[in-house]
């Protein structure tokens, strides 16, 4: 990480690094809610008594 600030610094790309930054947050974010929305989808489908974390 230093070294694409250090990089960004000495050639004045700041717009690729933002945009780095910007795609990876947005990837995990986008992840994260991917994951969540399949897991309430499954634990619907299961019954009641093979639920293991309630």
């Amino acid at each position: 990480m230093i070294a694409a600030v250090v990089l960004a610094a000495l050639t004045g790309g700041w717009n690729y690094v933002t945009a780095a930054y910007l795609v990876t947050f947005v990837a995990l974010i986008g992840y994260a809610v991917f994951v969540i929305v399949r897991g309430r989808r499954v634990t619907k489908q299961l019954p009641p008594e093979d639920r293991r974390w309630m």
